[in-house]
């Protein structure tokens, strides 16, 4: 075989494997982002608020600029499916400040959801459970529940599942999941692990603290978990209440607490999801409120910045469920 050919023969070669290195890629790429592909940005207690003076520690004096900044971040997210809100919309739950936050949340280009929290069901409140489940209802097209816990498949391959963990028979801001809710629970689950669908659970209170608090915690957190170890399925919970940064993995279960939007370090998350055959991926990216003064303020306020920042990777990076 002379040189000339020798060289040809080599050159074919390099060229078929490199078009079927292109084509591995691209097949790869496509199963890892489409259509198995889920994205939702996460917000939480905003403690939307008309009040003229900050607390110890959250900025309800700038509460509506900092949301105004959060809505347009938001929309300048391209891909989103839809945008949910784990509890506390309002500081007080006065029908002005729901009316301008429900107004604020319908300028969003995604559907959104939400859970209450407990200054959003407050016991002496003069707006009832089922007062703000009809308001909902009303001025919010993609609620469309009769209950303040609720299931729905945004995307084929996964079901959001929102719970309400909110006691407003007295004033108190632990959580706890009534037994009802415990029995629809374990029924969806059993019907997201019949389907192939990634159960992705939205409420207030986390079941894990990102540290600890006796006066917020869950009251009947083994309860819970013996709902949860009924089903091996990768189980993501996303909750907010503390106003920390913290993603803990545990087993099966993704434990994902998001900071609160007036308290540092004012920030919420954008979460990209991935259901594959063998494995559960998700990406986190951590959406800071680029009113930067108002955040250098809200750092002075709170006891310890480190545990409301949290680690690197309590903010972003890449978590991997396996099935």
């Amino acid at each position: 075989m002379t040189k000339d050919r020798k060289q040809k023969k080599g050159f074919i070669k390099k060229f078929a494997c490199l078009i079927l290195f292109a084509v591995c890629i691209f097949a790869g790429l496509k199963t890892f982002s489409y259509p198995d592909t889920l994205k939702f940005v996460q917000i939480s207690d905003v403690h939307l608020s008309d009040r003229k003076e900050n607390t110890t520690y959250k900025m309800l004096a700038q509460s509506k600029a900092l949301f105004k900044d959060e809505l347009s971040q938001i929309n300048a997210i391209s891909g989103v499916n839809f945008v949910i809100v784990t509890g506390d919309m309002t500081d007080r739950p006065k029908k002005e400040l729901i009316t301008e936050f429900l107004t604020g949340m319908n300028s969003l280009n995604e559907p959104w959801y939400s859970s209450f929290g407990n200054h959003d069901l407050v016991f002496g409140s003069d707006i009832s459970r089922e007062d703000y489940v009809k308001l909902l209802k009303q001025n919010n097209k993609s609620y469309k529940f009769d209950k303040s816990y609720y299931a729905f498949t945004p995307k084929k391959g996964y079901r959001v599942i929102v719970l309400d963990c909110i006691n407003n028979t007295k004033l108190t801001a632990n959580g706890k999941i009534p037994k009802e809710q415990l029995l629809w629970l374990d029924n969806e689950l059993s019907l997201a692990q019949k389907n192939n669908e990634v159960p992705l659970m939205f409420m207030h209170c986390p079941l894990h603290e990102p540290f600890s608090s006796f006066h917020h915690r869950m009251l009947n957190p083994d309860e819970i978990y013996a709902v949860l170890k009924k089903h091996k399925t990768p189980i993501a919970i996303f909750s907010g209440h503390y106003h920390a940064t913290k993603i803990y993995k545990e087993g099966n279960i993704l434990h994902v607490s998001t900071p609160s939007l007036v308290s540092y370090p004012n920030a919420f998350r954008v979460v990209t999801v991935n259901n594959l055959p063998k494995k559960v991926v998700f990406k986190f990216e951590f959406k800071e409120t680029g009113l930067k003064e108002i955040q250098k303020k809200a750092k002075l306020l709170v006891f310890s910045s480190k545990i409301y920042y949290g680690e690197e990777t309590d903010r972003q990076g890449t978590y991997i469920l396996d099935k």
